[in-house]
């Protein structure tokens, strides 16, 4: 009778201790950012805009660098005949308009980047909002973002990914 007691008193503690463990167990999760706001719809917008703008930059620095090649052929070809002065003030124009298409390309490069910020900071935001629902719905502990520095390695169950872009889109 005393081990039959010890023994159902062993297994409800064994029970309790294990539903305490398991209910202060942490439970984490991983979302790949860049994955889920390509997979919006609102990403989507975003990168066809961003696009758009990229090739009517490309188009206009195409125009300059094929300016730049005909005004350096064209010095190439009367070098023999120019005087000296001649030639040198049009090898500093040369240069000059090679700095500016420098310039120009830094300032394209910054702009592409900056619109792709204001055009992603609201889905970002967005997603940021839906991944604390979930992870509040679902009692995640931590939820990180996946990339190589941060999350080396996670099992597939782990990524939220697909269930964060889906809950985006119902939003």
């Amino acid at each position: 009778m005393k081990s039959q007691l010890f023994a159902m008193v062993t297994l409800v503690l064994s029970l309790i201790v294990g539903s305490i463990a398991q209910a202060n167990t942490p439970k984490f999760g991983y979302v790949d950012m860049q994955k889920a706001i390509t997979l919006t719809s609102d990403g989507k917008s975003a990168k066809d805009k961003l696009e758009k703008e990229f090739k009517k930059k490309q188009a206009e620095l195409k125009k300059m660098e094929e300016d730049l090649k005909k005004m350096s052929k064209d010095l190439e070809k009367k070098a023999l005949v120019l005087s000296d002065d001649v030639k040198l003030k049009k090898q500093q124009e040369l240069q000059e308009e090679m700095l500016k298409y420098r310039e120009i390309v830094g300032k394209s490069q910054l702009e592409i980047q900056k619109k792709e910020r204001e055009l992603t900071l609201p889905i970002v935001t967005k997603l940021k909002e839906v991944i604390a629902d979930i992870a509040k719905k679902e009692e995640y502990t931590m939820i990180l973002e996946k990339s190589e520095q941060s999350v080396l390695w996670a099992k597939d169950d782990a990524d939220l990914t697909e269930k964060v872009v889906k809950a985006f889109e119902k939003k």
